[in-house]
């Protein structure tokens, strides 16, 4: 029996929900890197990454490639960039929305008074 797209979708969604693999895959979008060079940049231990970058290689959003002793990593697709130049759209977008909100509750009201929860609003 087929897996529902919904379903296919969210498990996608499910492997990119580690913050090593989106840093992996940021790193990538630069182009193939030996697996010390994602070491040095991320600065984990080797197995964590190792296990990380298992999960990459089984869902075929990364491929690698064994140049002597030295295994190259790179994205599948290009596509695999563009969402996340798409993420990042959305997430500066949703900023954006918030930071207006917040400099909404912050502005005094009609009475000059600050608004209601503005001494505890942070932007963090």
């Amino acid at each position: 029996m087929a897996v529902p797209l919904y379903q296919a979708k969210a498990e996608f969604f499910r492997t990119l929900g580690h913050p090593v693999r989106i840093r992996v895959l940021e790193l990538l979008q630069e182009g193939p890197r030996p697996v010390r060079e994602l070491l040095a940049e991320i600065g984990i231990e080797p197995s964590n990454l190792s296990q990380q970058l298992a999960v990459l290689r089984r869902t075929r959003l990364v491929t690698a490639t064994r140049e002597g002793n030295t295994v190259v990593y790179a994205l599948s697709t290009p596509d695999v960039a563009e969402l996340l130049r798409a993420a990042r759209r959305i997430l500066t977008d949703l900023i954006t929305d918030q930071g207006a909100l917040l400099t909404e509750l912050r502005e005094p009201d009609a009475a000059g008074a600050p608004g209601p929860r503005a001494e505890r609003v942070t932007s963090g």
